[in-house]
Order: C-alpha cells, then structure tokens, then sequence
C-alpha cells in the first residue's frame, strides 16, 4: 500500500497525505502509518511516530570518532540519558523515544549537511568543519571540548628559508580555509588535496607547508615539523537547522538551555573528557575529524 510519489517526499518530512491520510512510515516494512500515529505493522513505534506527528521529537546528528564519548556524557549531564545510547556501536541511528529524541550517528564532515538540509534538527560537530564547509546553519552553543587549533606548519630546516614572496604549495584537508587564509596575506598559493597523513607532505616533498588540525603537536614534532601561523582555534559545536528553529522552537531552545547549564557546570567539574578542565583522552585529533 505504498503511497503515491508526489506524496512520497512529504511523508518523508512528516507531512500528512492530503487523500490517503496516510504518511510513509521509515521503519516499517510495510510503508504505512495512519495519521493517528498507529502503526499496522508494527505498533512497538507507536509512540515514537506519534511525537514525530506532533512535531517534538528531534532528530541530533552526532560526530563520530573522539566526539561522541565527550558527547553523550555532556548530553547525560544535560538530563538527555538513554539506556539505548551508546557510543561504541555499529549501529547508526538511535531512536529514544523516552526522551523525545533520535540520534543519528555520522562522519563529523556530514554532520552540518545532516542538519542543512533538514536530515537532522540539529547537531554536534568541530569548529574546523564549519568553518570549512560555511554551511547555512545556526550555531548559538560553543561546547568547549575537542579543542584543537588549525595550523599552518612546515619544515623544521625550511622555516628560515621565507618562501612565501612566491607561489607556495600547501598540503591540506582544509582547502577552503587554507586558501582564505593566504589569499588575506596576498600570498599566491597551490593547494593540494590531501585526506589524512597530511603531516607527510613537507617530507617527501610534496608541499612547502601543511596546514592541518593540530591537538597537542606530537605529531608534528615526530616529522620534524613546526607551527609557523594559527589559523583559527576549534572546538565542538552545538547546531541547528534554520527552519526546525521556528517548527519546532520550543523543544530546541529548551534542548539549548539545558546544553548550556551543562557545558558551565563542567567548567566548573571536570566531568566532560576533552574539556578545557577534561582528560586529554577524548580531545579531538585531525584523524577523527575527516
């Protein structure tokens, strides 16, 4: 009993068929929910698609990778607990219908395209994948863990050796940034794209300089290269998409205010890992952020 496909894009959204009254249920073999929210094929839903009706369940897209653990416990601590959330799963959505919420979990760099374009109502992602992506996103929370800083960084040997007067090749994952950066400085600049080991560039030869996502250095010092310029300095980031912050306002903000107590109460406590007053174990690397 599939719905017409005109109809199709709207249930998807939680949109109710003008004839049919009935929407496309995402779980459900079947295909079919009524608009009373239940379920013939499968009524253990009921309440979760019933809040979708409604309009207050949220959808969170979270980072994978060092992100998530510093995550969950901010979110617990935010009063956003589920027996069912866990960080080290294969699994990729979390439906908490207890707390009126789903959680998807995905690549840190698909996290603000997630919340964009309305996969998501909001999300947690660094502040190096925004500002490389420029996604038209609402950003009103810095959560003050995963700090990292994106640097540019070039040979121990070469430093001396001022290059920048002429074209400079820079080896990155952050073209956008990169090639900002030294348009500013009025510096002529060829960008090559790299996906990880970006720290072997300057070695082999590839680039004069990297510019990358740098956590304590150990990495850098490990190739024999040094911090010549900082770029922007990054943590993670609570998001939100534009229209789910007028559809559905009220859960959000208050999503907002409980998220913001939490991230001032673990200044003040130590209990989120990677925080300024955090453990370094959850603090984000440049890998974990791809």
């Amino acid at each position: 009993m599939a719905l017409p496909v005109e109809r199709r894009v709207l249930a998807r959204r939680g949109w109710v068929g003008e004839i049919s009254r009935h929407f496309e249920h995402p779980v459900c073999p079947f295909g079919v929910v009524s608009v009373v929210g239940i379920c013939h094929a499968c009524r253990a839903q009921d309440e979760l698609f019933r809040s979708l009706l409604e309009g207050s369940m949220l959808t969170i897209a979270l980072s994978k990778g060092k992100l998530i653990e510093p995550t969950l416990e901010l979110f617990r601590l935010a009063g956003y607990e589920s027996a069912g959330l866990v960080g080290e799963s294969r699994r990729l959505i979390f439906p908490c219908p207890e707390i009126d919420t789903t959680f998807l979990v995905v690549r840190p760099s698909d996290v603000p395209t997630y919340v964009e374009y309305g996969g998501a109502d909001a999300g947690i992602v660094g502040k190096d994948v925004l500002m490389e992506q420029d996604s038209d996103v609402y950003e009103p929370l810095d959560l003050l863990f995963g700090a990292c800083r994106i640097s540019v960084a070039a040979l121990r040997a070469e430093v001396a050796c001022d290059r920048l007067s002429s074209k400079v090749r820079v080896a990155t994952k952050y073209p956008r940034i990169t090639e900002r950066f030294f348009n500013q400085r009025g510096v002529p600049v060829e960008i090559i794209k790299l996906y990880g080991s970006i720290e072997l560039a300057p070695v082999v030869g590839l680039a004069d300089r990297i510019v990358d996502l740098v956590e304590t250095g150990s990495t850098l010092k490990a190739h024999d290269l040094v911090e010549v310029d900082l770029i922007a300095q990054s943590t993670a980031r609570f998001i939100a998409n534009r229209a789910s912050l007028k559809l559905k306002h009220a859960p959000l903000m208050d999503m907002i205010r409980r998220l913001r107590k939490a991230v001032a109460a673990s200044q003040k406590a130590p209990v989120i890992a990677g925080g300024k007053s955090g453990s370094k174990r959850a603090s984000t690397s440049a890998k974990d952020r791809a």
